[in-house]
């Protein structure tokens, strides 16, 4: 699908399928987004809500402010307008029965699994308000967004986030101790309730004649997504080799690529497993506030890269000079701040032309 006033669009999505092949076209894919110096397009009308419930779950209010966002924005480089239905982080589990709970900023949700006496109690309802609402979002933002922007998958955080949602973290490190069973016999059935969401959704998306994006900045022709296990800080490796690896091996053979999201220092224990997994193309490290800037990270970078992984980075523009003279550009994303208007945009898109 084209997009209005970015004549380049496909040679942009091009160059995100080359990434997931650890090439590149011309350049590695650098991703730019600045406002426009002018508004384009008149703010969304105002709307009163009874409740941050109300304001959280109105389709057509997100639908626009996501087209406001896209038509006052200057998408550089290979940026492309992208938005996600969001309606919480772990709408995945309130796919089965869990009810979520918002405030201005953030959701969050509500422990159902009190007893494993009671797990019978959660299965997928396609039915369901969740699953209804988050349908409606998507067809609402493929509406607004035609020509405009792109939609993208919601964020669904399947396994053992799925798990802790309903549990909660701290109860699910118990039941690693003292019932691996019924966790191992859950994860299974939320495996095969989550590959059939993702086909769902993708095949929505491609009917619409649409590329597949999420939450990333990533707009690519392939069958991808964003796979990540951010219970496992909580766990040994040894544990979660043991019954998260196999559940992730899986989901990482229904895509044609996909980026595994590494979030914290607790996750670390876990790379050389990660990066064993051939079907994984590429790793977002967040190392999280407090914990240094590329330069403290750039052994994990080279790990990476030697492990033949590709690399998404979100780096502003004093961060160039060291990632250029360190890391191949084979296989980079750079989410990139800095540039302030479009011609320092493209003083640094030819600096980095020059990676080679």
């Amino acid at each position: 699908m084209p997009i209005a006033d970015i004549p380049d669009w496909k040679e942009r999505i091009a160059r995100h399928d080359a990434f997931w092949r650890r090439e590149i076209i011309d350049r590695p894919v650098i991703c730019i987004t600045i406002p426009k110096p002018q508004a384009q397009a008149p703010p969304p009308p105002q709307r009163t809500y009874a409740s941050q419930r109300e304001q959280w779950l109105d389709a057509d209010g997100a639908a626009q402010r996501a087209l406001a966002a896209a038509l006052t924005h200057d998408y550089l480089g290979d940026a492309l307008p992208h938005a996600y239905p969001f309606i919480g982080a772990e709408v995945f589990s309130a796919f089965f029965g869990l009810q979520l709970e918002y405030s201005p900023d953030t959701a969050w949700s509500v422990p159902c699994l009190r007893s494993w006496e009671d797990v019978a109690n959660l299965r997928f309802d396609p039915h369901g308000f969740y699953w209804r609402k988050v349908v409606e979002f998507t067809d609402a933002f493929l509406t607004a967004g035609r020509n405009r922007f792109y939609c993208g998958i919601t964020d669904l955080h399947n396994g053992a986030d799925a798990i802790a949602a309903f549990r909660d973290p701290a109860q699910l490190n118990l039941d690693l101790l003292d019932a691996p069973d019924q966790v191992r016999s859950l994860l299974g059935y939320l495996d095969d309730a989550y590959a059939r969401v993702y086909d769902y959704f993708h095949q929505k998306l491609t009917t619409a004649g649409q590329p597949i994006c999420t939450w990333m900045p990533i707009v690519s022709t392939k069958r991808w997504y964003v796979v990540s296990n951010d219970f496992s800080c909580m766990i040994s490796s040894r544990m979660f080799d043991d019954m998260f690896l196999p559940g992730i091996v899986a989901e990482c053979r229904q895509y044609q690529a996909c980026i595994y999201h590494l979030d914290g220092p607790g996750a670390l224990r876990h790379l050389d497993s990660l990066l064993a997994i051939p079907e994984i193309s590429a790793i977002q490290w967040v190392q999280g506030a407090g914990h240094g800037g590329i330069a403290d990270w750039m052994w994990l970078y080279q790990r990476c890269q030697a492990a033949g992984k590709g690399l998404y980075l979100d780096c502003g523009t004093g961060d160039l000079d060291l990632l250029m003279s360190r890391l191949r550009p084979q296989g980079m994303l750079l989410h990139l701040w800095g540039p302030k208007d479009r011609n320092e945009a493209e003083a640094v898109l030819k600096e980095v032309a020059r990676w080679r």
